[in-house]
């Protein structure tokens, strides 16, 4: 089995954000391989590994990073694949903002599909939803998985509607 998205954080302090994206790709039965790489600490790697992902089978990156957070957008500079980044509030970060606005306030021509703070999860659904513009299977797995969110909703809202509560009218 080959690797269609590759999750790529900056440490390895960045893992228990990044496992979410692997949890959902897991769920869809997405094969993906997790790696880390420092745009600063080693660029050269970082360079390498993007401009040959596509040559590998990889569909979608999917970059976390903290604190100034290049590492997404150094990816998408060497890469044709498209590049989900998901910003994480580090042990260095300003609020998370740092990272935020490294990700999201791309030069054009670089562009980095950007998800909340700490939003990894959002990211493998993201992924999943890009591969699935080309595979029915997957498709079908974001359909059902569309619909049982929907669920989620439709229960919670039968819970309160048993909920008694003063001035309470539904």
């Amino acid at each position: 089995m080959k690797p269609r998205v590759s999750i790529i954080m900056g440490s390895t302090s960045d893992l228990e954000i990044m496992e979410q994206a692997a949890k959902l790709l897991a769920e869809m039965e997405i094969p993906y391989e997790i790696n880390a790489l420092s745009a600063h600490r080693v660029p050269e790697m970082v360079a390498d590994f993007a401009r040959g992902a596509h040559t590998r089978g990889i569909e979608v990156i999917i970059a976390g990073a903290g604190g100034a957070a290049h590492l997404p957008g150094v990816i998408a500079a060497f890469t044709p694949l498209p590049v989900i980044g998901v910003p994480i509030k580090s042990s260095n970060s300003i609020d998370g903002w740092d990272s935020v606005l490294s990700i999201l306030q791309m030069p054009a021509g670089i562009p980095v599909a950007t998800v909340a703070l700490d939003g990894a999860r959002n990211a493998g659904i993201l992924a999943a939803q890009i591969i699935s513009t080309g595979d029915g299977a997957i498709r079908e797995k974001v359909i059902r998985f569309k619909k049982e969110l929907a669920a989620k909703i439709d229960g919670a809202n039968r819970e309160l509607a048993n909920i008694e509560m003063p001035f309470k009218v539904n």
